[in-house]
């Protein structure tokens, strides 16, 4: 190759080099346009009061459930609640009247505070009843129960006869929800801590059916509860959709779904009761029903022997002005079956009289 040829190979080379030296450069110095999101513009109107989640009718107003945000001057109406207007903590233990979408305003006409006329009608799911249980500081868990809680009812009664008793405690109601204790439907708050308080009755909402479980109840023995987890409710609500108590629809949409499940998860559940017997705690009780004690001889009176029981003939005997039952035993004897008589004396026989002739008499 002569030497020409050569110099313009290698001149043009070293331009290519340089010419990719410059390319890298410059893509590498340009970073990537960014997309500027846009910013929503922020209301410059008062801040009224908002629902954080959604709030179905029944729902008791909580601290968490309701919040002041601000809002467009020209869409502020006079039934919101206007802060520095309205005070939040006078709305805690309030029923929700009407249903509340998440971040919708709360009117004054939607909220049924517990002095207000139909108060506690509001607070029930539709289709249930209200009904009030009498309880102390042993049968109402010490008054850890408060409104909104959920709660088990079990029965503790004695079956069995005067001289042998059964003592049973069942579980015979789940899943009750307590609307409120005494005529309390909010919790005492001091200093950021629940205070306990020791309730004289608990008012549940349950189904028709329930509550008059609950009225039989109360006759049979010695109402108390026992406190539910929210853990337990999401479990039990796993099980009945395994086991297929609780169907959703295979085009549900995910609101559906939501909205089933809820009501599903506020059910109260009267089936399949568990008890434990005095056997299961002791060896000295019992563990099965006692036998029913035999009635006393004697239509219940002592020392009097039980009247007999004839299967036989029986004739009518007439005394005077008397007719009484009489019984013709085997060998012709006649027995009285009236109680004077039950100890089958005879009072006649069936032998034939003597003849007065036969004996020399006249």
């Amino acid at each position: 190759m002569d030497r020409k040829k050569l110099v313009l190979l290698v001149s043009a080379l070293i331009v290519a080099i340089g010419t990719a030296f410059v390319a890298r450069s410059m893509f590498a110095g340009a970073g990537a346009p960014q997309a500027e999101a846009a910013v929503a513009p922020v209301p410059t109107g008062p801040k009224v009061l908002v629902a954080q989640r959604a709030l179905p009718p029944g729902t008791i107003i909580t601290p968490d459930a309701l919040s002041f945000q601000p809002w467009p001057g020209d869409m502020v109406k006079d039934a919101y609640f206007i802060e520095g207007e309205a005070d939040l903590q006078k709305l805690i233990g309030t029923v929700v009247r009407f249903a509340v979408t998440a971040g919708e305003p709360v009117t004054q006409g939607a909220l049924v505070a517990p002095q207000d006329r139909g108060f506690l009608a509001a607070a029930l799911t539709p289709g249930m009843r209200a009904i009030t249980v009498p309880v102390s500081s042993q049968s109402g868990v010490a008054g850890f129960i408060f409104p909104g809680d959920r709660v088990d009812m079990m029965l503790t009664q004695g079956v069995g006869n005067e001289t042998a008793t059964l003592q049973v405690a069942e579980t015979i109601l789940r899943n009750l929800r307590v609307l409120a204790t005494d005529q309390a439907t909010t919790q005492e708050v001091v200093d950021g801590k629940t205070v306990p308080k020791v309730s004289g009755t608990v008012t549940l909402e349950v189904t028709p059916r329930i509550a008059e479980k609950v009225t039989v109840a109360q006759t049979l023995g010695t109402i108390s509860f026992s406190l539910r987890p929210l853990a337990d409710t999401h479990a039990d609500l796993e099980r009945a959709l395994a086991s297929g108590e609780v169907k959703l629809p295979d085009n549900a949409t995910p609101e559906q779904e939501e909205k089933l499940l809820k009501a599903a998860l506020g059910q109260p559940s009267d089936g399949k009761t568990s008890y434990v017997t005095g056997g299961d705690v002791s060896r000295f009780q019992r563990s099965s029903v006692p036998p029913a004690a035999a009635a006393p001889a004697g239509g219940g009176q002592t020392g009097v022997p039980a009247a007999p029981v004839y299967r036989g003939p029986v004739i009518k005997v007439r005394r005077g002005n008397t007719v009484s039952d009489e019984a013709i035993g085997r060998n012709g004897s006649v027995y009285s079956m009236s109680a004077a008589s039950s100890a089958r004396a005879p009072v006649a026989t069936s032998q034939p009289l003597p003849n007065p002739s036969a004996q020399g008499g006249t």
